[in-house]
């Protein structure tokens, strides 16, 4: 099997990594070969390696492809959201997750810990990830929806704790009321805005006429 015929490179690509996504799901780094991928994705091993260097690199391609699906349909459905609101529809959406890049993270961290094909890439994502957040962050306080006070990158870190824990505690081990917790994360979020300034305190007329 090679390209299929009538099929874009781009094409064939992107049906790479939804295959390398579901393959990696059901049967783990580990457990899963490069020969499984492409039969999923109905191509020949020839043409995956030409667009992946390693099942590795595979791997953390996948999580970069989903990852921007799920941005990309939340900027879709409103682009003019804020990006305190980007932040909490992200976090309102996390306990609830039953997607692949959920599979995917868990597989990658997993696998990171062991092997060092794995953790070089997934440095990269970790950083690239974590870049992204504080760029928003920072965006964020320049309009004032957050308080210029706090450090980008350590809310970046918080952020990206919370999207690898949820992927690590899925709701058919824990659940939580979707009211409780976007009620915590407002909550939250309401804590890094910047701080009201106190109003100044007018002097009185008999405060002033004892001077």
């Amino acid at each position: 099997m090679g390209r299929i015929a009538g099929v874009t490179a781009a094409e064939t690509r992107e049906r790479l990594l939804q295959a390398a996504a579901e393959v990696f799901a059901e049967r783990g780094y580990d457990g899963t070969r490069v020969a499984d991928i492409a039969a999923a994705a109905g191509v020949s091993n020839g043409a995956l390696y030409a667009h992946f260097g390693s099942k590795a690199e595979l791997l953390v391609a996948a999580l970069r492809a989903h990852g921007r699906q799920l941005l990309a349909s939340l900027f879709a459905a409103d682009p003019d959201r804020s990006v305190t609101d980007l932040l909490l529809a992200i976090g309102r959406w996390l306990p609830r997750r039953r997607d692949a890049p959920r599979h995917l993270i868990v597989e990658a961290l997993v696998a990171a810990r062991r092997d060092a094909d794995v953790a070089r890439p997934m440095r990269d994502y970790v950083g690239e990830r974590t870049d992204w957040i504080a760029d928003l962050v920072r965006v964020a306080q320049s309009d004032g929806e957050l308080d210029p006070a706090l450090s980008p990158e350590a809310l970046a870190h918080f952020c990206l704790l919370l999207s690898m824990g949820s992927a690590l505690i899925p709701p058919d081990l824990h659940a939580v009321d979707d009211a409780e917790w976007s009620a915590l994360l407002t909550r939250v979020v309401g804590a890094l805005v910047p701080p009201t300034p106190s109003p100044r305190t007018e002097r009185s007329p008999r405060s002033e006429s004892t001077n």
